[in-house]
């Protein structure tokens, strides 16, 4: 497992309450993919025309990653998250140079595990806190193999 953490490669586990696939993000030197941008706003009320605000371009590379060399995907599957918006089939963006802290989401390695959940870091504990009531918070203690893998810097979705 140690491999698995240094190269960033991970197999697939099995998950009782939220699964996290974690894959390496893939940038290829300096090669920006631009999309158009609509800088105006998009209007959640009234309709409002844009197509004059379409002259700007934005990078996702750029828009979403501090750390290219540090920035992982992983896909989720599982509902103890949704309080908190993250959802079944969502993509987490997840950045491993930052650090915990606690009101932070992380995807962690719990014996033997991955799981994505809200840090809560006490004085003589750290917990694993979902967002979803179904589900308890676990507790970590000294008896789990644990390591706070990343923390998730943002959330994509398909609507």
């Amino acid at each position: 497992m140690e491999l698995f953490l240094r190269t960033g490669l991970f197999p697939f586990y099995n998950f009782t309450a939220m699964k996290v696939i974690i894959h390496p993000l893939l940038i290829t030197g300096n090669k920006q993919f631009l999309l158009p941008l609509a800088e105006c706003g998009i209007s959640a009320g009234f309709p409002s025309p844009a197509d004059d605000h379409l002259d700007n371009a934005i990078d996702l590379n750029q828009e979403l990653i501090r750390n290219k060399d540090a920035t992982f995907f992983g896909r989720v599957k599982g509902d103890s998250m949704r309080d908190a918006g993250i959802t079944d089939g969502d993509l987490l963006i997840i950045d491993k140079s930052l650090k915990p802290a606690s009101g932070r989401i992380a995807v962690c390695f719990i014996d033997g595990e991955f799981t994505v959940k809200r840090l809560k870091i006490e004085k003589d504990a750290i917990w694993l806190v979902p967002e979803n009531e179904t589900y308890k918070p676990i507790r970590v203690t000294e008896d789990n193999e644990f390591l706070i893998w990343g923390i998730v810097t943002n959330v994509i979705k398909a609507v």
